[in-house]
């Protein structure tokens, strides 16, 4: 027993009241905003405009402005959907699978990893909505009968994508929303604003902390979590099959799922941590997202590092392996060749940089995780690019080779959507608790059946 309340004790720093974490995490939504907030979301929402501009350019004067072109027929839109895809992993494997692990440590760090799921896959769901070229006749990607009576052909993994992508979605909106009830009920308890009260008060469900809401909500939580797991793993697996069922070479390979599901964690992993560090920082949560919160994501980061590095050795090696000229060619080319660049940078953000971690010294320093975080970022957006430019820019015939070059408006859309990410949470960390209270006052060391009472 003494074990479990002191691993407790270290996961909230001090010794607070449960009245004290309320205070301390309510009263920032409770405030108005600070000068810094309103500097933070003037460029992101001038990133974000910036976004729409270019969005509304390629409408008006169609996809022809990008850089895609034979053979790159993929370009940026989909090196940013699967990036995106990819940065809306974390959260999901936070919540559902450490919550099935029992994990204690997760609780100060889900809520934020939560919502920045959703707020990627949001920014994933532009790309391939415009790059079909006619947007609003994207209805045509669903199984329903349309005016031309043509059905959508369930062997495509583009399909598969759809299914997936918007599946993933709603089970994690739901889960998110699932977990904030006791919160917003805490805050529609706190709030005196009429307008406040009313949309707390809607949201919280009727939610008045009894037995039987806690009974009826972990219950429903746990069977989130075991809905969501399997959904971490297969999302980025049928994302990967839109490359591994084709015959490109460099993508016909068996690796791709767990390959682009570790890729997934690691990247996700980097930016929960990044917007965790600022979090914990502008918000004063140093007591409750402690630095053995951030160590245990940096252990995370080194492991899925190594699995990544693995991956990239194994390609080289299947590529010898198999004998094929082609697919020798494919891996040479996108070492040496003329995105040769592209692709150590890849190596060197996220094998190289994130073997610090073995320094504990260093998986405890904000500046170290950091910049790691932001290497490996950068190195996850590269490995999809190299991914997908370098196998496609030189195939099977030298006659079809080509070059691929990005235009502004490729570039402008990207930094739109990462205008639209740190708006939406910028906008998150301003109504909602970026930790989840209840959760919190659960590890607690007063927390225990036997150890001390104090007030709610």
């Amino acid at each position: 027993m003494s074990t479990q309340v002191f691993e407790r004790a270290q996961l909230v720093l001090g010794d607070p009241k449960r009245s004290e974490i309320t205070n301390l995490v309510s009263d920032p939504l409770e405030r108005f905003p600070s000068r810094l907030w309103f500097f933070a979301i003037s460029i992101t929402s001038s990133m974000l405009l910036l976004g729409l501009i270019c969005i509304g350019y390629s409408l008006y004067w169609g996809i022809g402005v990008w850089g895609n072109n034979i053979p790159a027929a993929w370009g940026f839109p989909i090196v940013n959907f699967v990036f995106w895809i990819g940065i809306g992993h974390a959260g999901t494997l936070i919540s559902a699978i450490l919550y099935l692990f029992r994990q204690r440590w997760r609780t100060a760090i889900n809520r934020a990893a939560e919502a920045m799921t959703i707020f990627a896959v949001m920014c994933a769901g532009i790309f391939p909505l415009i790059h079909v070229g006619r947007p609003w006749l994207a209805y045509w990607l669903f199984p329903i009968p349309n005016q031309q009576g043509i059905w959508v052909n369930f062997r495509s993994p583009l399909l598969w994508d759809v299914f997936a992508v918007s599946t993933y979605f709603t089970v994690s909106l739901l889960f998110w929303y699932i977990g904030l009830i006791p919160d917003i009920a805490t805050l529609r308890d706190r709030t005196s604003n009429p307008i406040k009260k009313v949309v707390y008060s809607i949201l919280a469900l009727g939610w008045r902390s009894s037995q039987r809401h806690w009974k009826h909500y972990e219950t429903t939580y746990l069977i989130f979590a075991a809905i969501s797991t399997p959904l971490v793993l297969s999302v980025h697996s049928i994302v990967s099959f839109d490359f591994a069922v084709s015959i490109v070479p460099g993508w016909h390979t068996t690796i791709f799922p767990p390959y682009f599901v570790a890729g997934a964690i690691f990247g996700g992993f980097a930016m929960v941590e990044i917007l965790l560090v600022l979090t914990r920082k502008l918000f004063k949560l140093e007591n409750i997202i402690t630095l053995t919160h951030l160590e245990n994501m940096n252990k995370i980061l080194l492991v899925a590092g190594m699995i990544v590095g693995y991956a990239y050795f194994v390609e080289f090696f299947t590529a010898w392996y198999s004998g094929s000229t082609y697919e020798i060619f494919a891996f040479m080319n996108r070492a040496f060749g003329a995105y040769g660049w592209a692709y150590w940078l890849m190596v060197f953000c996220n094998v190289i940089a994130v073997q610090v971690f073995w320094s504990r010294s260093m998986r405890r320093s904000i500046p170290v995780m950091i910049t790691v975080s932001i290497l490996i970022t950068i190195g996850m957006w590269f490995e999809r690019f190299v991914i997908i430019i370098t196998s496609l820019t030189k195939d099977f015939l030298p006659s079809s080779w080509g070059m691929y070059y990005p235009t502004f408006n490729d570039i402008g859309i990207f930094i739109g959507t990462l205008g639209l990410f740190f708006t939406l949470y910028l906008l998150f960390v301003r109504v909602l608790p970026a930790v989840a209270i209840s959760e919190i006052k659960g590890v607690m060391k007063n927390a225990h059946p036997r150890g001390e009472v104090d007030d709610v």
